[in-house]
């Protein structure tokens, strides 16, 4: 079973030219694929379509199997498939660290007991239980882009998203954030600008140019 399977999908945004045209794209379970392309041509706008913040206006979006048209149909991909946005400032919206990580799995239902054991394993995962109980607002950019990918790891995806995920990471952070992603099982789908990053975490690549895909 393909986890993302695209087919077709033409998007535009209101009063402007199409930036997707006929667009298709396969990933497969343990399947590590990086999305290159100029600025403007729809990467992002790729990722926001997997996960339902955007819909297509023709084509197909097949997510772990299924086929998604509907609000209702992407609830399960949202819990299924995490992802990391470009600014980790549209992703961090509570006053700490542990609270932002915890409610995804709260907004699942989970007991705060368990939230916030899930809150303590990721960080452990991670190596930074020392960010635990700091101010999200104060931390440094490149730890903010380290605590957006322990939110969406909380949620224990099967499928990561990761948009421009070196942004303001400093040479250690971008080593640390190489060593974490390679740990990890789940599928990739990455979007950067940063040719040694992507042949260190998803070294094959697809092309975003004209509106369609092309092997690289």
């Amino acid at each position: 079973m393909t986890q993302i399977d695209l087919r077709g999908i033409h998007f535009a945004y209101p009063g402007a030219e199409p930036v997707l045209r006929d667009a298709s794209l396969v990933l497969a379970p343990g399947e590590r694929l990086s999305l290159i392309g100029p600025n403007g041509a729809g990467k992002s706008t790729l990722l926001k379509i997997v996960v339902g913040l955007l819909r297509p206006d023709a084509g197909e979006v097949r997510i772990l199997g299924a086929l998604r048209k509907a609000e209702a149909d992407f609830e399960d991909v949202r819990r299924r498939v995490g992802l990391v946005f470009q600014d980790a400032d549209d992703q961090l919206f509570c006053p700490t660290v542990a609270e932002d990580i915890a409610f995804g799995p709260l907004n699942l239902g989970r007991g705060r007991d368990e939230a916030l054991a899930i809150v303590d394993d990721v960080l452990a995962r991670l190596d930074l239980m020392h960010l635990r109980n700091r101010i999200t607002h104060h931390l440094s950019g490149g730890e903010k882009r380290l605590i957006t990918l322990a939110t969406v790891l909380a949620m224990d995806p099967e499928v990561l998203l990761l948009d421009e995920p070196t942004n303001a990471l400093d040479q250690e952070n971008w080593a640390r954030l190489v060593a974490i992603l390679n740990a990890l099982p789940q599928s990739v789908l990455l979007v950067s600008h940063d040719p040694a990053f992507r042949e260190a975490v998803a070294p094959r690549a697809v092309m975003l140019s004209g509106g369609s895909l092309k092997a690289a």
